[in-house]
């Protein structure tokens, strides 16, 4: 591991006060302005949260990825725009550049990732291309010792703010699949780099995602991720495994903190004389969260800890993600019900959490793509004998 397990210790307990002190209280004001307090986001760079799965040597906290499931279990205790704001930077906006990176790429990026001075953003999705990496559209002409980017991104989260976007853009016009993509390292402020204005979406508020359009940008052929054409995909293949196992710890955290005050309410609503939390139907649903997180939980840190043992894991990967965000989804739904009137209600921030886990089961592939990514890996499996 990373850290000794004293170390690991004081830093989870840091972060889940941090959590309970600073953000908790937080969270109906983030959710009405849909911001971020600019002293909480400087918090966060001091606590060094925007480094934890990015090397020691480059600035970060070089986590393994047992320890950055266990702080993301505790980041899940609040609202999930906070664990957003630093999702990129630790996942699919670092990992790339850790993997594939070239030295001198890694040593101009990553120390101000890890620092919370640059935010990144991971510009894939299109208009017409998501899940199907073989429509996707931007296009990356070759002119000199420059590549010319033009086409548009959506959906991208922290678009607004970033300082650093991996772009996805096909340099074989030729190609109809992913081997003709690239992926280039992009500033914001490059001329023909251009951000819509923040998506309006059913929740997360205080998560902000928007458009990015490229209109002749022009982009140093020494920023091409790698250093290498065509390989763009492989790349985001590479760092799918941990973003999925960090999107599932995050789905355990908030299911845990919305067991926690279902519990909580239903030992104080008071029904025929008695509390709720008696009747043994509202049991049955508290029961059923509970054994649902509790087996998320070991999925999660089991996978993880076979990563980190340097095992395949695309498949108890894809199932973890899998299993998570639909978990914490009939979780929020049991947590409204039990709330009864009051779960519908902006007061009690149920309804906030029952709308904000509703995208854990689209972004980081949806669940739909999971169930592909788990068959298709049975099946390969199967015919090779393992």
């Amino acid at each position: 591991m990373a850290l000794d397990q004293e170390t690991l210790n004081q830093l989870l307990d840091t972060v889940g006060r941090f959590v309970r002190d600073r953000l908790v209280p937080l969270e109906h004001q983030v959710a009405e302005d849909d911001a971020i307090p600019p002293h909480i986001v400087a918090e966060m760079r001091d606590l060094g949260l925007f480094g934890l799965s990015i090397p020691e040597e480059y600035g970060g906290l070089g986590l393994s990825m047992a320890e950055e499931v266990q702080v993301a279990f505790a980041l899940g205790q609040t609202s999930p725009a906070f664990r957003s704001l630093i999702g990129t930077n630790n996942g699919i906006g670092s990992q790339g550049l850790v993997i594939d990176g070239t030295e001198a790429q890694k040593r101009h990026y990553l120390p101000k990732l890890a620092a919370g001075e640059m935010i990144s953003a991971f510009a894939l999705t299109e208009p017409e291309a998501g899940s199907d990496a073989g429509s996707l559209r931007t296009s990356a002409r070759r002119e000199g010792d420059h590549y010319v980017l033009n086409g548009t991104k959506r959906f991208i989260t922290n678009a607004p703010h970033a300082g650093l976007f991996t772009v996805f853009a096909r340099t074989d016009p030729a190609s109809r699949d992913a081997k003709g993509v690239t992926a280039f390292l992009v500033e914001a402020g490059t001329p023909g780099v251009s951000v819509g204005p923040v998506d309006r979406k059913m929740g997360q508020k205080g998560s902000h995602t928007a458009d990015v359009v490229f209109q002749d940008a022009r982009v140093p052929a020494a920023n091409i991720l790698g250093g290498r054409e065509g390989q763009g995909f492989r790349t985001a293949m590479k760092v799918l495994d941990r973003g999925r196992l960090h999107i599932g710890a995050v789905c355990v955290g908030v299911a845990e903190r919305l067991i926690r005050d279902s519990l909580a309410y239903a030992l104080d609503r008071q029904q025929f004389g008695q509390p709720i939390a008696e009747f043994q139907l509202v049991q049955a649903m508290l029961a059923d969260s509970r054994t649902e997180a509790y087996a998320a939980r070991c999925m999660v840190l089991e996978t993880a800890r076979q990563r980190d043992a340097g095992h395949d894991v695309g498949t108890e990967a894809a199932c973890t993600k899998l299993f998570c965000s639909e978990m914490v989804g009939r979780v929020a739904d049991r947590a409204v019900q039990i709330h009864g009137g009051a779960g519908y209600m902006a007061e009690y921030g149920v309804e906030r959490f029952y709308r904000d886990v509703r995208l854990f089961r689209i972004y980081e592939g949806t669940s739909q793509i999971q169930q592909l990514v788990i068959a298709r890996n049975m099946i390969r499996d199967a015919k090779s004998g393992r």
